[in-house]
């Protein structure tokens, strides 16, 4: 029956086909406007919803990590990363939230150290990659109209490159990036959306009305570079772990982890860069913007 379907041209693997893909479209457009919405809103919302993402990175991380883990080594996470969160919900200022959460890192890799050794520091390293995520994040925003526009950069430039990077893997192929890490990545696609984030990203910037087109164009590559980076990097966790997704969470696209690798490696660049040019307080204001 199934022969003389194919036979006939019938293929019942295509809707099924369409419809993951729909589910993507659809669960990332409603996240996307939710997140967009609140980092808009800013204040005690915006720290709550990356609170949320961090304690979701934490989870996935170590439930990836699994038998690896001891439940002592969870608690110990989890406490750590509990008061580390606590100055950024209550959104104390740069000066208390950033040694807070270093002290957490540093802590949770000397205990893991101590207890397990090297492969201590794969456990530790949920906490310490939750931690900057939403350090970084949480600080970028800061700044008022400034941060605002820093993280509608940021989120463009994320998200051009992760898009055209895939249309134009697709359209053009060619030689693989990662071949190792991630078979599906090639050197168009990464070209591609490295392009396509630096003119879009140019662009959003002139529509805010930010004069600095040369920096933002600078500043556009560098972010597209890094997410890249930061998206190769995350597939070598999940490899080593032996993962394909990294949760459930998000209906059509896996786990938190698998939707946020570049952003939160691009979001730690432009927070460094912040800190050089804007300072620690209001690094968004030194992010190419003068709002």
């Amino acid at each position: 029956m199934m022969r003389n379907q194919r036979e006939a041209g019938l293929d019942f693997r295509r809707p099924r086909r369409l419809n993951n893909l729909g589910l993507r479209i659809v669960s990332g457009v409603i996240l996307g406007s939710i997140v967009l919405a609140i980092t808009y809103y800013g204040g005690i919302v915006y720290h709550l919803m990356i609170a949320f993402f961090a304690c979701a990175l934490l989870y996935e991380w170590l439930e990836m990590a699994g038998a690896r883990v001891q439940q002592r080594s969870r608690m110990i996470m989890w406490l750590l990363l509990a008061i580390a969160l606590i100055p950024l919900i209550l959104n104390m200022k740069a000066a208390i939230v950033v040694p807070v959460a270093l002290v957490a890192m540093l802590v949770g890799l000397l205990y893991e150290a101590r207890l397990s050794g090297r492969a201590g520091i794969w456990v530790s390293g949920g906490l310490v990659y939750a931690l900057l995520a939403a350090v970084s994040i949480d600080q970028v925003r800061e700044g008022g109209t400034a941060g605002l526009a820093a993280m509608v950069f940021l989120f463009t430039v994320v998200w051009t490159t992760d898009s055209l990077a895939y249309v134009f893997g697709r359209l053009i192929g060619g030689r693989k990036l990662a071949p190792s890490i991630s078979p599906g990545k090639t050197w168009s696609g990464a070209l591609g959306g490295a392009l396509a984030a630096v003119i879009v990203g140019a662009g959003v910037g002139r529509l805010m009305g930010i004069e600095a087109g040369f920096l933002l164009a600078v500043a556009a590559l560098v972010l597209s570079i890094v997410s890249q980076i930061g998206d190769l990097l995350e597939s070598a966790i999940k490899r080593r772990f032996g993962v394909k997704d990294s949760g459930r969470l998000i209906p059509g696209h896996g786990g938190v982890m698998d939707r946020v690798d570049g952003l939160v490696a691009a979001a730690l660049a432009l927070y460094l860069i912040g800190l050089l040019t804007g300072g620690l307080h209001e690094p968004s204001r030194g992010l190419f913007f003068v709002m």
